[in-house]
């Protein structure tokens, strides 16, 4: 019987190995964060009430699918530089900086500015880590970092707009 061993994940990346693993780091909190967000997202369509349900509950919705189809180009430009992700529940709770929000009941308009808070967080997560990529000559990680810079700051007007009162 043959035993097939495990290689070690090794992705070639011509970035050096100091500047790849920071940029990896950087990348492990944005994605740890993108989870921790999309979840409260996710939460807070699920539980939401009121006379603007609807719209709230469609708006939460769409801004949940637009977080989680970023997760996976994080991943994968964490992996394209020679390092590995997250792996678990857990490790997302080892690296998160969102908070989680376990109350039994949050109005709409409070989960509306605990959402634009929270985006707003990941804006300065993506600064900080486009500053690590700008540092360690990642072209690819920082171009993609203003793209969901971008995206973060539109969702925080769309919750800012959608919670004016009058």
């Amino acid at each position: 019987m043959t035993t097939i061993s495990a290689a070690p994940l090794q992705t070639l990346s011509d970035l050096e190995e100091g500047a790849a693993m920071t940029v990896a780091d950087a990348l492990k909190i944005i994605l740890a964060d993108s989870y921790a967000i999309y979840l409260k997202t996710k939460n807070f369509h699920w539980h939401v009430s009121g006379p603007y349900f609807r719209d709230y509950h469609l708006l939460l919705d769409e801004q949940a699918a637009e977080i989680l189809a970023a997760t996976d180009a994080i991943a994968e430009r964490a992996r394209k530089t020679g390092n590995t992700t997250i792996r678990s529940i857990g490790d997302i709770a080892r690296h998160q900086t969102i908070k989680d929000n376990d109350a039994e009941f949050v109005s709409p308009q409070d989960m509306l500015a605990e959402l634009r808070a929270d985006n707003l967080r990941m804006v300065e997560s993506f600064r900080r880590a486009k500053d690590v990529a700008d540092k360690a000559r990642d072209n690819a990680t920082s171009g993609l970092i203003d793209t969901w810079t971008d995206e973060a700051e539109r969702r925080a007007w769309f919750l800012f707009e959608i919670s004016r009162q009058g």
